[in-house]
């Protein structure tokens, strides 16, 4: 799953060395928590939220084995 979120986003952004998943379970959720150089943030983005709906699009229609579902975060720091 991370390579695939890596394989995503890495044309899209300009510093594609400053990408960093981390991966949290919890009750209900697998979390994946991509951070980005902060001027990478935006074109993660898009405008009004379309790359990243685009991208959570792709990730979720992935199957993973067990009850959870996998959930896409794009940490700003």
């Amino acid at each position: 799953m991370k390579q695939l979120i890596i394989a995503i986003v890495k044309p899209l952004v300009s510093d594609p060395d400053a990408i960093k998943i981390t991966t949290v379970q919890d009750a209900h959720f697998l979390n994946f928590n991509l951070t980005v150089a902060p001027n990478d943030v935006g074109r993660v983005i898009g405008k009004h939220g379309r790359v990243a709906q685009a991208i959570r699009t792709v990730v979720y229609s992935v199957r993973i084995d067990g009850p959870s579902k996998v959930r896409l975060n794009i940490v700003d720091d």
